[in-house]
């Protein structure tokens, strides 16, 4: 459990750990205006675009052995990254690091589910692991300007060595192999038609962001992503062992957990990139003094996941959630008013400190009704499922809501959790759906039991 949540770690914190780094980089390397987003735009671009396939692959080919290719794939990309002397060897390296991560996430979170299978012994497994996972968003701001202002920004990149290599080394001797037995069999076009739509979207999302919706490509980016996702549709409906069964889109646990998870990603993801520019720009903090300024969120984020399963197993998964998305709500409007002039203790960080509890009770209860009733057969299918969502919810908040300003963005940010937070009064069941039997499979029809009795 400590080595999954110290990778998951890792990896969420490279979805951040760039972006106070980026002007030290453009200066360093010689980016275009153009070119440096991609720095970003190339990580969350593999990352969101390969996790459905990659999820599944853990699930039929060997979770602890997709795992480790990923964490390798990982570590050797971040040495590229770290010794990268051109732009487009930075770039290339960032989206080898995306795919790596694609591997590992929703392995490593199918793992802990299989591991931990009573319902609050996985409730709390997975708060940790969400904890975690928020904290290495977080950490990766103060980190990145720790190593900036101090080291150099290769450090941001070269510091995931230590883990990769502890991770290869331990791992293997901690956890046995886990796969769906009996049948091997992949989805191949749907697994190329789901990870086109993704990638197709994600790209358009992210374009949008530099060059506005009215961008061709970016509409063409759009509709592809459309058409193939209804290409998709169609070609799972026939397919004899398709990559997402129909059973598993029909839990209105999970897909109302997803849908919050996207709405509220959009806002997280925003309000991170907007406040980051405003403490540096209007309030006039060092990099190294923004990213400082974030510890509280940190400390915010593990008091909230302390919390989160003793309330749900209190009051239950939906007004646990409803809960949760109201505090995140109070947390963005009182943000959303930091202007010139104010100062950290007064008007940054009551809101912070909201937000950050308000995160720490969500992340958790959204991850275990994400995955609600998945078996030993689909678990890396449901965890790659959530974290995709995550990742493309973050894409559509940098490019719709920060492109609004500050203020609008996190005010657009409130919107989308008051939307969540209807979604989950109306839509979300008062219980979780408890095990879910897989289909039967192979020669003899035989079902695989469920791994983790709810």
């Amino acid at each position: 459990m400590i080595v999954l949540c110290l990778v998951q770690f890792m990896l969420v914190l490279d979805d951040t750990v760039v972006n106070v780094a980026l002007p030290s980089i453009r200066d360093e390397l010689g980016f275009s205006a153009s070119g440096l987003p991609w720095v970003v735009n190339a990580y969350f671009l593999a990352f969101g675009g390969l996790l459905l396939l990659c999820g599944r692959m853990a699930d039929l080919l060997g979770r602890r052995r997709v795992f480790l290719i990923g964490v390798a794939l990982f570590g050797v990309a971040s040495l590229a990254c770290g010794l990268a002397q051109e732009p487009w060897q930075l770039v290339t390296g960032r989206f080898v690091q995306g795919a790596g991560s694609a591997m590992a996430s929703p392995a490593a979170m199918s793992m802990i589910m299989l591991l931990h299978p009573g319902p609050e012994e996985r409730a709390k497994a997975l708060g940790i692991w969400g904890g975690i996972a928020a904290l290495g968003g977080t950490s990766g701001l103060v980190l990145s300007g720790a190593l900036t202002d101090l080291v150099s920004w290769r450090g941001i990149f070269l510091i995931n060595l230590p883990v990769v290599a502890v991770a290869l080394a331990l791992f293997p001797r901690l956890v046995p192999e886990s796969r769906v037995p009996g049948r091997r069999h992949l989805d191949v076009p749907g697994a190329v038609l789901v990870t086109g739509a993704a990638v197709s979207l994600v790209y358009g999302l992210l374009r949008a962001g530099e060059t506005g919706w009215s961008d061709p490509i970016v509409i063409g980016a759009v509709v592809l992503s459309a058409a193939l996702a209804v290409a998709f549709v169609v070609a799972e409906s026939r397919a004899v062992a398709p990559l997402v069964p129909r059973s598993f889109l029909a839990s209105r646990t999970r897909a109302v957990a997803n849908g919050a998870t996207l709405l509220f990603s959009m806002a997280m993801y925003a309000m991170s990139f907007l406040l980051m520019i405003q403490v540096q720009t209007v309030l006039g903090y060092s990099p190294l003094l923004a990213g400082i300024a974030y510890l509280p969120y940190g400390a915010g984020i593990l008091a909230g996941m302390w919390l989160s399963s003793r309330i749900s197993f209190r009051i239950g998964t939906r007004w646990a959630l409803l809960l949760a998305f109201l505090v995140n709500i109070a947390g963005l409007l009182l943000l959303s008013g930091v202007g010139a002039g104010d100062s950290y203790a007064v008007h940054v960080l009551p809101g912070m400190l909201i937000l950050s509890v308000g995160n720490g009770l969500s992340l958790p209860v959204m991850a275990v009704a994400a995955v609600d009733g998945t078996t030993e057969e689909d678990a890396g299918l449901g965890s790659a499922l959530f974290t995709s969502v995550q990742q493309i919810g973050g894409a559509v908040g940098v490019a719709a809501l920060a492109i609004m300003g500050y203020s609008g963005g996190l005010t657009a940010g409130a919107v989308c959790m008051a939307l969540g937070a209807v979604l989950i009064v109306v839509l979300l069941p008062a219980r979780a759906s408890g095990p879910r039997q897989p289909a039967g499979h192979g020669a003899g029809g035989r079902s695989t039991p469920t791994a983790a009795p709810r």
